[in-house]
């Protein structure tokens, strides 16, 4: 690794530690998963104590639905999950604007064509340091989603090396994204537009994978749906985890393909880096 590339690590690093996007994205990612289940909680009592208006009013005894989702940890690190690959993903896309190309428009980073700033330089950190963080971020969040859900749930049905792949799996859903996110902003310079289609994509495929009933193995756009399925499966078998290892191998196939657009793209255009504003 070359000084330029060393010191553009340490930029990179700086700008996502410093602004605080990092501690906001953790933040926001871990404190959905521990919310979590205890929403679902909330919602068990809150329907429990209207039980008897239900079958009064409604003919609907629910206690059967209280006892389902009241007394496995299983249901708040599911839960967890889809916050993490939902809401959490769409915040995350929104706090990563800055290093996506927002600082292309604001000329917070000038990129010569000739001396200077190679665009090697100015990617290769930006596609390690954010999909690793979100990785242990998604990886941490649904460990500390199982501790609450052991704390306040009757029976623990998980164990530890499930909550670790389902949140591995989080993570690496993640990771795509916020390497589409990169590609695409660092290409256009347009880091708003770029989260508009990145959430876009992330609300639409799911919805047409159902839809037409896809399978979600080897399906690199439906790592949530796996990450489900292996929370919900009592024990997976060792064809279930190659299958598992293989869709993992080619949402990397895809981040890696994604880095090298962004790479093309940046060396095939001219920055316009003219005028006499700067903005950090």
């Amino acid at each position: 690794m070359n000084i330029q590339t060393k010191a553009s690590f340490r930029k990179e690093f700086f700008a996502y530690f410093r602004t605080q996007r990092l501690l906001a994205i953790a933040l926001v990612i871990v404190g959905l998963a521990v919310l979590s289940p205890l929403m679902i909680t909330g919602l068990v009592s809150m329907v429990d104590s209207l039980s008897d208006q239900y079958y009064t009013y409604l003919g609907m005894d629910v206690t059967g639905m209280v006892e389902m989702f009241g007394s496995s940890t299983s249901i708040g690190v599911l839960n967890a999950v889809e916050s993490i690959t939902g809401l959490g993903l769409i915040v995350m896309l929104i706090l990563m604007n800055k290093a996506a190309g927002g600082e292309q428009k604001t000329r917070a980073v000038i990129i010569p064509q000739s001396a200077g700033l190679r665009s090697f330089s100015y990617l290769f950190p930006k596609f390690i340091i954010y999909p690793a963080s979100l990785l242990i971020i998604a990886i941490v969040s649904a460990l500390a989603a199982w501790a609450v859900s052991i704390y306040i749930f009757d029976f623990d049905d998980l164990t530890f090396y499930t909550v670790l792949i389902a949140g591995t799996l989080a993570g690496v859903h993640l990771m795509l994204y916020a390497c589409m996110h990169l590609t695409l902003g660092t290409a256009t310079g347009r880091a708003g537009m770029s989260a508009a289609v990145c959430i876009a994509v992330s609300i639409l495929l799911p919805t047409l994978f159902s839809m037409y009933s896809m399978d979600y193995m080897f399906n690199p756009f439906a790592l949530t749906a796996v990450a489900q399925t292996v929370i919900n499966s009592d024990a997976m078998s060792v064809a279930e985890l190659l299958d598992i290892g293989i869709s993992v191998v080619f949402v990397f196939g895809i981040m890696v393909t994604a880095f090298l657009i962004a790479l093309f793209a940046q060396n095939a255009k001219k920055i316009d880096n003219t005028g006499n504003e700067i903005t950090l």
